[in-house]
């Protein structure tokens, strides 16, 4: 049976049974003691374009040139009538309520409960993609060429788990991406999304994204966009 057609069965609500593998994690996978809410609001007003945290992002996680785990698309808006332009960031929205580890058969995808990242552990990843196929926001996967499983951002899980930002958003030459614990009312993404009322990608898929964005209409916001689309303009 093909992929496409297994995870069509599983949508039609067609019962198979998976043996699920007991998670084998590394260290870096073991919860904190702190448990934490993190996410990334992106300032679409305050990102040039200069795509500095796609390139730091693939030197850090050491992913080839078209392996993405986070791109920059330009797209085209309007408000008002108006037509404008945009630098739009892209990467794994970090769901509350992901689809991806529902279908996952061994467990090597899964939320964290420390902190609600969602990772793919290499060790038990079987390759079979159904959490590529299920998965609402397109292109937020690809299989790592190094390691033959499905990878995707984990939000730099080895630099945030000792208290240290995304490659990205360190190196974001803008500022546009903050990153921080939803949970502590005093980080500036908590109150980013008590004062500037952001919206996520596709919120009509339930998933409840924690990546946000500001200077995105909602019209703009439940476009379908691929982040492996085709730039269509350059600055």
């Amino acid at each position: 049976m093909k992929r496409r057609d297994l995870i069509k069965l599983m949508v039609g609500g067609t019962a198979i049974s998976f043996v699920s593998a007991a998670p084998a994690v590394a260290s870096i996978l073991k919860e904190d003691k702190k448990k934490k809410h993190l996410a990334m609001v992106i300032d679409l007003s305050r990102c040039n374009g200069c795509k500095a945290c796609v390139v730091s992002c693939g030197v850090e996680n050491g992913n080839l040139p078209d392996e993405n785990r986070t791109s920059v698309l330009q797209a085209s808006g309007s408000v008002n009538g108006k037509e404008y332009v945009l630098n739009l960031p892209l990467l794994c929205n970090q769901c509350e309520l992901p689809t991806c580890t529902e279908v996952c058969p061994t467990g090597a995808t899964f939320k964290r409960g420390e902190d609600g990242i969602v990772v793919v552990d290499a060790s038990l990843c079987i390759n079979c993609e159904l959490c590529v196929y299920s998965c609402p926001y397109e292109g937020v996967r690809f299989v790592n060429s190094e390691t033959k499983t499905v990878d995707k951002c984990n939000f730099c899980i080895h630099r945030t788990s000792i208290g240290l930002l995304p490659a990205c958003v360190e190196t974001c030459t803008g500022a546009a991406r903050v990153f921080g614990d939803l949970n502590d009312e005093t980080s500036e993404v908590a109150q980013l999304l008590k004062t500037k009322n952001p919206v996520v990608l596709q919120s009509e898929k339930n998933t409840q994204p924690n990546v946000f964005y500001i200077g995105l209409t909602e019209d703009e916001s439940n476009v379908k966009r691929d982040l492996n689309s085709n730039v269509t303009w350059q600055r």
